[in-house]
């Protein structure tokens, strides 16, 4: 369940897709930053692609062996324990509605004296565990802030918080609910590490946190692992009972499909927005700015930890772009950005930067001229993806200390070949790009399969890896230099607009 389609596959022993089918998500508008998505369409739509998945692979649902679900990050719910009622829709990881409580907390004395106090910690017992604390800063994705915000204006979820009668759930845990009639009510480490409300040293929902920004820890569901037997789904619904196998955060999941399982493996997802995820193994790496840890994945004993940094409005540009008929169809853009030799200087500048975080940054083209034309626009939106994976590769090279290994791409961007060469020539590394660039639907069922014993384990895996393309680096990087130059001096102006 991602941010802009619902889809599902079936696969075969071999990892091939025997099935497949998917439905727009269908995001709701109701102020102006305000972005939601209603919870019986969503559900609608997920049993609806899992049912028609199945037809179309020939299979009946007794032929399924286990069911993995891989959910969006960040967007959440909260409910009636007693009724299942939900208390509003679900509120997206887009959503803009924190923003003045953001910007209230992070100008606050409160937040400053925090700062102070885990700086003196961080020094004294030198523990990367009061690192984060120390810089601490709220963002508008953040699940926490949009949480106190639902407190603050929702009446009924506050009530029923207070009589122990509130659920929190991000995607899954809403999905796991509904799928066991309610006698399930759990999340799993990636899932609850992405929220930004779960310390990922202690393993807990952090009850600091909480109580800073008024939230009851009464709310938050057990905690599970990301490849387990969450139990069946109601054999009411798709008329037999299915196991479900595997919980796992959409980024986490595509990690493990691309069989990143090695310190150093790097992922880069280019989807709706891009994500770099490093493994970092056992060792929990905390970071100024950009950059912030996760839990990977938790399978038993084993947990993996990664890094991550992000960048936004990667798919959603492309999208608008079709939108505005800057090009009929996505396949065609790699060769009109190759049609012209530059962008003639126009830049794009996206909707947010790298490591900025100003919600209410609009995006917009530079450098326009009378020779402009539709080719050179195209290629200053597909530079500025590059450039933006430069930017952050290249910061992760600098505050990751740990020797990168292979690059994997994936996402429907990855399948543009113009920003998969200039991202290699830029950070002169090579980048593989997998047959299925889907991963985050194989992560889930490589997790939900490793659990029903349906694969054995990660060495069986990796033999079903399917390599398409190696982009290797082609040009050297200093070639794009006055282009990265004039597109950083372009970004340097555009702020607060």
């Amino acid at each position: 369940v991602g941010s802009t389609v619902v889809k599902c596959h079936v696969y075969d022993r071999a990892a091939a897709v025997r099935g497949s089918s998917y439905r727009k998500v269908e995001s709701l508008y109701p102020h102006p930053g305000w972005v939601e998505l209603d919870p019986e369409v969503l559900w609608s739509q997920f049993i609806g692609v899992i049912k028609d998945t199945v037809q179309a692979a020939g299979l009946h649902m007794r032929q399924i062996a286990g069911l993995g679900i891989s959910t969006q990050r960040g967007t959440f719910i909260t409910w009636h324990k007693k009724t299942g009622k939900p208390f509003h829709n679900f509120i997206s990881w887009q959503d803009l509605r924190s923003a003045e409580l953001v910007n209230s907390w992070n100008k606050s004395l409160l937040l400053k004296v925090i700062h102070v106090i885990f700086t003196v910690l961080h020094f004294l017992t030198g523990s990367d565990r009061y690192l984060a604390p120390s810089f601490l800063t709220f963002s508008t994705h953040q699940t926490s802030m949009k949480l106190s915000w639902i407190f603050k204006n929702i009446h009924e979820a506050e009530e029923a918080a207070r009589k122990n009668n509130c659920c929190f759930g991000t995607v899954d845990t809403w999905l796991l609910y509904r799928l066991t009639k309610g006698s399930v009510y759990a999340t799993d480490y990636s899932n609850a590490s992405s929220t930004g409300i779960f310390e990922p040293f202690t393993k807990c929902w952090n009850p600091t946190l909480c109580s800073l920004l008024s939230i009851p820890m009464s709310i938050y569901p057990p905690v599970k692992d990301t490849s387990f037997n969450f139990g069946s789904t109601d054999s009411e619904i798709f008329g037999v009972p299915i196991p479900i196998m595997a919980v796992v955060a959409d980024q986490q999941s595509a990690m493990f499909g691309e069989c990143c399982f090695h310190p150093g493996d790097v992922k880069l997802t280019m989807g709706t927005g891009g994500f770099w995820n490093v493994n970092t193994g056992e060792h929990l790496f905390a970071s100024r700015g950009s950059l912030y840890p996760l839990i990977g994945w938790k399978i038993g004993e084993e947990v993996v930890y990664l890094t991550e940094g992000s960048i936004s409005d990667i798919g959603t540009a492309i999208k608008w772009a079709q939108d505005i008929e800057l090009f009929t169809n996505v396949g065609e853009t790699a060769e009109m950005a190759q049609s012209v030799a530059d962008s003639q200087g126009v830049c794009f500048i996206p909707g947010l930067q790298v490591s900025g975080d100003d919600p209410y940054l609009c995006a917009s083209f530079m450098g326009l001229k009378p020779s402009t034309n539709r080719n050179h626009l195209v290629r200053a939106i597909l530079e500025s993806i590059a450039f933006r994976n430069k930017l952050l590769y290249d910061i992760i090279v600098k505050k990751v200390h740990i020797p990168l290994q292979t690059i994997r791409a994936d996402g429907g961007v990855s399948n543009n070949s113009f920003v998969m060469q200039m991202t290699s020539d830029l950070i002169s590394k090579q980048i593989e790009k997998p047959a299925n660039v889907d991963m985050s639907s194989l992560g889930a069922a490589f997790l939900a399969g490793l659990a029903s014993g349906f694969w054995t384990d990660k060495k069986q895996l990796k033999k079903l890896r399917r390599i398409e393309t190696v982009f290797e680096p082609q040009k050297d990087s200093e070639e794009y230099r006055p282009a990265m130059d004039a597109w950083l001096q372009a970004m340097e102006h555009s702020p607060h607009w």
